[in-house]
């Protein structure tokens, strides 16, 4: 992977789910807050569909933080709070064989009118980037994919 890290805005991607993440964004936008415009906010139906390749892809394509904004138990689908988790938690050992700070990965509940919430998770995630710096230039290759234990 090649990255250019000279002179340049962290990346933060935000996958939001529609009951939940993307709501609160929403909510922020009609209330005419504002966040950084290094964050990019992608509307999901469900987080229990992107598997830890998902994640490890995007830290190699210059994605520095992730944060996973879901609604936690409130999820209306049974069973995706728990397999989210248990994604990200596999996620978060493969990130450490990798060298990478699992802590640019963050799963956080977020409700539908949650603004000031939404807002302190970009605003903690743009600040632990700017202690921990942006994703290296090289990193090393992903170990062999295990299967996700059901």
């Amino acid at each position: 992977m090649t990255t250019n890290t000279n002179n340049r805005e962290p990346k933060i991607l935000v996958l939001a789910t529609l009951s939940g993440g993307y709501r609160g964004a929403d909510a922020v936008g009609q209330g005419h807050h504002e966040y950084p415009p290094n964050v990019y906010i992608l509307p999901v139906m469900s987080a229990a569909i992107f598997p830890p390749s998902f994640y490890l892809d995007a830290f190699d394509r210059g994605i520095d933080g992730i944060i996973v904004m879901f609604s936690g138990s409130d999820s209306p689908y049974k069973g995706v709070p728990e397999r989210t988790s248990a994604l990200v938690n596999q996620t978060y050992e493969i990130m450490k064989e990798r060298k990478l700070n699992p802590r640019r990965l963050k799963l956080a509940a977020i409700c539908t009118v949650c603004v000031h919430p939404f807002l302190r998770e970009i605003e903690a995630m743009n600040d632990l980037l700017d202690k921990i710096g942006l994703i290296p230039e090289t990193i090393p290759p992903a170990p062999e994919a295990q299967p996700l234990a059901a």
